[in-house]
């Protein structure tokens, strides 16, 4: 916890260093029924309409990472928004109960695909964004749900899996986005055997898609609150992430 403290400091010093403007805002809404709660960032000292980036949440739902997260997407210039995946106040107390709740959706993956849109609409409908670039990214279940929003046939640039599980839905025929997958080497979570099936479906389907491998690192690498924290390699996707996004938004 006290990593992961840190981490935020430290991610708010860079925000205070770079520019003091950015705001955030809680926004709810709905998909069917259900109201959902997402979180939305942006720097209020660019003027005009900027692209829009969706930040996934992992397992535990929005929370304090990926609201950091969304932050510091929104201090490099974008649109930044959390998308609810879960529902609004349904926020799992520990690892058994985020287990659970997250392996509903992974066994259902329609209503995964259509709770990831509903965050999609938020972000394409918001004033500021630019319709035209649009991306995705998403931290181990986030990872595995913007997969699932790419599949679904969203009309995005790119999408950006760091950690996530890999394993196919078969349906890879309608991704229209460029694809980049953030992989652990020493990843327990992912074996082999789904990376070569990934690889396999998206070779099908002539996606545009890249696998970055990086030795030393396990799941949830990105995370400071992880044991698996690897600080070189969360700097290393990150920075892979930035270099994906400027060419699928400036192509």
């Amino acid at each position: 916890m006290r990593i992961l403290l840190i981490f935020l400091v430290l991610i708010s010093v860079s925000f205070s260093s770079v520019s003091a403007q950015i705001r955030s805002e809680i926004i709810e809404y709905k998909q069917g029924d259900t109201v959902m709660e997402g979180y939305l960032a942006y720097d209020d000292s660019i003027k005009g309409k900027r692209a829009g980036v969706l930040v996934v949440h992992d397992w535990t739902g929005v929370g304090s990472y990926v609201r950091a997260r969304a932050q510091q997407l929104a201090s490099l210039g974008y649109v930044a928004f959390a998308p609810d995946i879960y529902g609004k106040n349904i926020r799992p107390a520990d690892n058994k109960e985020a287990a659970k709740i997250s392996g509903e959706l992974k066994n259902d993956r329609l209503l995964l695909r259509l709770r990831v849109n509903a965050g999609l609409d938020i972000l394409r409908n918001h004033p500021l964004t630019d319709t035209d670039k649009l991306g995705a990214i998403g931290y181990c279940f986030g990872g595995m749900t913007v997969l699932e929003l790419a599949r679904s046939g969203a009309k995005i640039a790119g999408v950006v899996s760091f950690h996530g599980n890999l394993d196919t839905s078969g349906e890879s025929n309608a991704i229209h986005t460029k694809v980049l997958i953030l992989h652990g080497a020493e990843d327990p979570v992912v074996p082999p055997s789904q990376i070569t099936a990934f690889e396999d479906e998206m070779r099908k389907a002539g996606v545009d898609w890249q696998l970055n491998v990086y030795s030393g690192a396990a799941h949830n690498f990105t995370n400071p609150s992880s044991p698996a924290y690897n600080r070189q390699t969360d700097k290393r996707s990150f920075e892979a992430m930035k270099d994906f996004f400027t060419e699928v938004f400036n192509p």
